[in-house]
């Protein structure tokens, strides 16, 4: 208890070692989605703070360094999306007006359904951009009125639950085309889905990489549209 509060070395430290452990629960369980590493790994890491009492405020001090990264690592998701430059020039159009629409309703029904639970303009704006990467969604939630930490909150849940309900519901559909598995998955389950999907194929991690990217702009301007419709 003593070494654990306080301690930002053992926090990233213990951090890491969670996200092995979770990492190969998955591995052995045969890459099932409903056990990202995502999702055990935090169930873990609550576990482990409610264990002994630490407060969630000390423990994300404490793991500052491993936040920093969120962003140079979303950025590296770029890498797959080159690797399909030449078939994503050739979609763009369709690519650009999926993305808009898209975008558009996620961030109406994420807003739709806090207000049809009486939330509050705090919260409707906290999750409104729940479909962009954590860096661009608490950007734009606090730009907004919304709370930094809700809208990560959302947005790691979005991400799960996309990545748990993609193959089932696209197979329901019989979307088989990488592309448009990538485009779908990325523009709903952004960083989280993108990285799903590598495991699957460089076609559709690209598609997904280039939806992610274009959602995380298209959240920062429809953002603005919808305050102003809310007024």
């Amino acid at each position: 208890m003593h070494v654990l509060r306080g301690s930002a070395a053992v926090w990233v430290a213990l951090t890491a070692i969670i996200y092995l452990l979770a990492q190969q629960l998955y591995i052995r369980a045969g890459s099932r989605p409903v056990l990202i590493p995502v999702l055990t790994g935090v169930l873990m890491v609550v576990g482990l703070l409610s264990c002994f009492g630490v407060p969630y405020d000390e423990y994300y001090r404490g793991v500052a360094f491993l936040n920093a990264l969120i962003g140079p690592v979303t950025v590296a998701l770029a890498v797959p999306l080159y690797a399909q430059w030449p078939r994503l020039r050739q979609l763009w159009l369709p690519i650009t007006l999926a993305v808009l629409v898209g975008g558009a309703v996620g961030i109406a029904s994420a807003v739709g359904i806090a207000w049809l639970f009486a939330g509050s303009a705090e919260i409707m704006m906290s999750v409104a951009p729940k479909s962009a990467t954590i860096p661009i969604a608490t950007a734009v939630a606090a730009e907004f009125g919304g709370v930094a930490s809700l809208a990560a909150v959302a947005v790691a849940i979005t991400g799960i639950v996309g990545v748990i309900v993609a193959d089932p519901l696209l197979r329901m559909l019989r979307i088989g085309d990488a592309a448009t598995r990538g485009v779908a998955v990325g523009l709903t389950a952004h960083a989280i889905g993108t990285a799903r999907e590598i495991q699957r194929s460089p076609e559709s991690a690209g598609f997904a990489a280039l939806a992610m990217a274009l959602n995380g702009i298209a959240t920062a301007l429809l953002m603005p549209v919808l305050v102003g419709m809310m007024k």
